[in-house]
């Protein structure tokens, strides 16, 4: 009769030992590969207080979004742990912490697709470097051929002869 009673017992404080949160989980992970905090603020690049932090789930102290979501997928990849479960465990703790999609301007469809900027991507205009180029290019010429360092064998015009001193 004591037999049952002590399986549902044992049974009870097996569940109530599993960490139920990200930073008990996280904590128990890195003990489990006997690994110290330091060695992980260390590997991690967190501090250690930002590490206590985790693994004791004092969310206050610990920046938000996707700084939040990073430490954790770092630190999970870290001790082995399956990071998008990680990651679940943590929106579900402080809330959505992935990327919002971004709202889109309804008027820019009437823009074709051609017509649409893309934004974050630099414009592009290789001709007006060229240009200075080639205009710098043409004053250093003259004032070499003023200065007389061109030979004469090199100016195959008269009017280029005509500049030289």
């Amino acid at each position: 009769m004591n037999q049952p009673l002590l399986k549902e017992t044992r049974f009870e404080a097996e569940a109530q030992a599993q960490p139920d949160g990200v930073g008990a989980t996280l904590r128990s992970l890195r003990e489990a590969k006997r690994l110290t905090p330091a060695e992980v603020s260390a590997r991690l690049k967190f501090s250690g207080r930002q590490l206590e932090a985790l693994e004791t789930e004092q969310w206050d102290r610990l920046p938000t979004g996707m700084s939040l979501r990073g430490f954790v997928k770092n630190y999970g990849r870290y001790v082995e742990a399956d990071v998008d479960a990680l990651l679940v465990m943590l929106d579900n703790q402080v809330g959505p912490t992935s990327a919002r999609p971004i709202a889109v301007n309804n008027t820019a469809h009437s823009l074709g697709p051609a017509d649409l900027p893309i934004q974050g991507e630099p414009v592009h205009r290789p001709w007006g470097w060229l240009i200075i180029i080639l205009i710098l290019l043409f004053v250093a010429g003259f004032y070499a051929i003023e200065r007389g360092w061109v030979p004469d064998s090199w100016l195959v015009f008269d009017w280029l002869k005509s500049l030289k001193k």
